[in-house]
């Protein structure tokens, strides 16, 4: 998950119910509910053996070769026949029911943060990785190694269910969410999708979880409708010309120029933004320029973030963002070259698909499942959710007594409360079940 350089507490939940007729039209629980909650309890102690490893062992993006090895060995020995490569390391496998009926998609993301892990736990990582040209610690720093320890755990129970499943449950082990470099884009899920991941079966609905640090352990936190931010990169260069720093007259000073820029940046959201129609953030996360006290160099490098939840607002910024470098570096003599990249779209849970299955939420987390604010940071399972209809829910993996002075996701010191994966992997397990016995009354047209 990329999350914006200033992470606010987006996560407050409010209690907010759904509509009789919302959850009259949702399936009631599968007649596998029983069975599901013993295979559970039976497979934890395994689901939390392979969260250690996986943490113990990350990967960056696109270089998940050994986790993949280790997904797919686990695969086979179920008795499924995964597939590898896909999306360069990726993994997907079919589990297939006794009898026919819908697909469902259950994804885990897979690849770690160059992070230097502060955890003081025995399984702490001490992996490095080659990152920008530089070999760096790796972390997981995001849950990645919980989606995927939950992932197996969920292909276990299922694939020894499959005889009484009515319909196909398609695993998806997705390399790169954070991430590749440009020259190995597309990546992720959108190349996932390109290499047609949800056909073959076709997929009818996917779901997902990912750990988020900001809610009490072991709720279910989710959002109809836009949910997790859309985010682009942008590159401001200003182009100025040298002089020494006791002669600023000259040259150009692309120092200042820059940080006139940076402050100019800051007007965009605070007074160009209609931000009560949808909130939107603006950040300059890097600035680069010069070498020594006494030169003005020739130039200055501006690096940032946008990140919007709708498409017309995510263009206005970028037209705005151009205009105001542009034409600040302009009234200092200078030139500014603006590169703006789009990243992952907005993630956008079905709201019928989020209606129908919230109570089986409730029923897995009674008393611990909350509506929550739209999340600032962004996600790549947003390609999946853009191709069919998806509910993407955050489990809470922080202790009530440490919610106080919690680290967030991408933290070095980001905790994960094991206790919590159980809830986890029975929301999956129940999402997939509940949604298999008992599918909408409409097939999404093909």
């Amino acid at each position: 998950m990329r999350l914006p350089p200033v992470i606010v507490l987006a996560a407050i939940v409010l209690a907010v119910f759904s509509t009789p007729a919302a959850l009259s039209a949702a399936p009631g629980a599968s007649p596998l509910a029983a069975e599901i909650d013993r295979r559970a309890a039976a497979v934890e102690a395994d689901l939390l053996a392979w969260r250690r490893h996986l943490h113990a062992h990350p990967e960056l993006s696109n270089r998940e070769v050994e986790t993949a090895r280790f997904i797919a060995d686990k695969l086979r020995a179920f008795g499924l026949e995964p597939t590898t490569g896909v999306a360069r390391t990726g993994v997907v496998a079919l589990i297939k029911g006794g009898r026919p009926g819908p697909v469902v998609a259950l994804r885990a993301d897979m690849d770690g943060l160059p992070v230097k892990e502060e955890v003081d736990v025995p399984f702490a990582s001490k992996a490095t990785g080659e990152f920008e040209g530089r070999t760096v610690p790796v972390m997981h720093a995001c849950g990645h190694d919980t989606h995927m320890a939950i992932l197996l755990a969920a292909a276990r129970v299922l694939t020894d269910m499959r005889a009484q499943l009515p319909g196909t449950v398609k695993l998806i082990f997705q390399p790169a969410e954070e991430g590749a470099v440009a020259a190995e884009q597309p990546a992720g899920a959108e190349k996932m999708v390109q290499e047609g991941v949800l056909e073959n079966p076709h997929v009818d609905a996917v779901f997902g979880l990912h750990s988020w640090a900001l809610i009490e352990s072991g709720t279910l936190g989710w959002r109809s409708g836009p949910f997790m931010a859309a985010a682009d990169r942008f590159e401001v260069v200003v182009e100025g010309r040298q002089t020494h720093g006791s002669t600023p007259w000259n040259g150009v000073d692309p120092i200042v120029a820059a940080a006139q820029i940076v402050n100019a940046l800051q007007t965009i959201v605070s007074r160009r933004v209609e931000l009560v129609k949808e909130p939107a953030v603006v950040t300059v996360g890097q600035v680069e320029a010069g070498i020594r006290s006494n030169i003005i160099p020739d130039r200055a490098r501006l690096v940032g973030t946008i990140r919007t939840f709708d498409e017309t607002m995510r263009e206005e910024i970028h037209g705005q963002v151009r205009l105001i470098a542009e034409n600040v570096a302009a009234a200092a003599g200078a030139r500014a070259v603006v590169t703006i990249e789009k990243g992952y779209p907005v993630t956008a849970n079905s709201p019928e698909l989020t209606a129908r299955m919230r109570p089986t939420l409730e029923r897995v987390a009674p008393g611990r499942t909350a509506e929550l604010r739209k999340v600032t940071g962004a996600e790549d399972v947003s390609y999946f959710h853009r191709q069919v209809p998806g509910l993407f829910f955050f489990l809470g993996v922080t202790p009530k007594d440490r919610l106080a002075r919690v680290e967030t996701n991408h933290s070095p010191r980001f905790y994960v409360d094991e206790q919590a994966l159980a809830t986890g992997l029975r929301a999956l397990l129940h999402l997939t079940a509940d949604y298999l016995y008992a599918p909408p009354a409409t097939p999404r047209a093909r």
